[in-house]
């Protein structure tokens, strides 16, 4: 079975070419919103930077060190699934015409067969993978740098290396949440198994839960009310 991108229908190419436009705009609206309105993103990195400044004076800081162990935690386990779910996206590729010939006895829409529909969910857990390990590894460097923060506050470094340790965290926050919308868009993705209208309707899905998400949510409300 051969994958040929030149066959496909030209519906086909225009909503493939849609998600992919969806998951960059989405993207960077998230994180170059209007002043007007920022976004959930935006208005944690302000936390983030709460976060290091109260660090400098609490004692003990073990507090600190669980939560950033915990952030590291996470961006693991994110790189594991999305490792394992490329592991199957190609062993399912590698067997392409027997699924194919079940995809056949099923309603699932004709046209591009199942192997070249696999190709954009693999794509995109492939960038989340890239993501969320340049997020575990900055989350590390800012470990450390959380590290070299003096115990004294009176310290003239101390509140310095706190602000750059804030900054490596922004960092990190960005990578880790770009790994989320990457795998959003792979389950758009997953769409496309039940034809043309089913990639148009998960990309509208993805890109709808993203935007309410990070523009129009509770919890956006609540991050909001910075004072009481």
């Amino acid at each position: 079975m051969t994958m040929d991108l030149g066959s496909l229908p030209t519906l086909d190419l225009v909503l493939l070419a849609g998600l992919i436009l969806c998951w960059l705009v989405s993207g960077w609206l998230s994180e170059h919103p209007p002043q007007s309105l920022p976004s959930v993103s935006i208005l944690m990195e302000d936390y983030r930077r709460d976060w290091m400044r109260t660090f400098v004076t609490r004692q003990p800081r073990i507090f600190d060190a669980t939560l950033i162990d915990s952030l590291r935690q996470g961006t693991a386990f994110f790189a594991s699934a999305c490792m394992i779910a490329i592991g199957g996206g190609v062993a399912l590729i590698g067997n392409a015409a027997a699924v194919q010939r079940l995809t056949d006895e099923l309603p699932i829409g004709s046209g591009p067969d199942v192997a070249l529909k696999m190709l954009p969910v693999i794509g995109f857990l492939a960038n989340a993978l890239l993501k969320f390990v340049w997020a575990h590894r900055l989350f590390g460097y800012c470990s450390i740098l959380m590290a070299a923060v003096p115990n004294d506050p009176q310290d003239p470094i101390a509140f310095h290396r706190a602000g750059q340790a804030a900054d490596i965290n922004i960092t990190a926050a960005r990578s880790f949440n770009r790994g989320l919308k990457s795998i959003y868009y792979a389950l758009a993705a997953l769409g496309w198994l039940l034809g043309p209208w089913g990639l148009l309707a998960g990309t509208v899905l993805a890109t709808g839960i993203l935007l309410r998400r990070e523009f129009a949510s509770h919890s956006r409300k609540v991050i909001l009310a910075r004072e009481p």
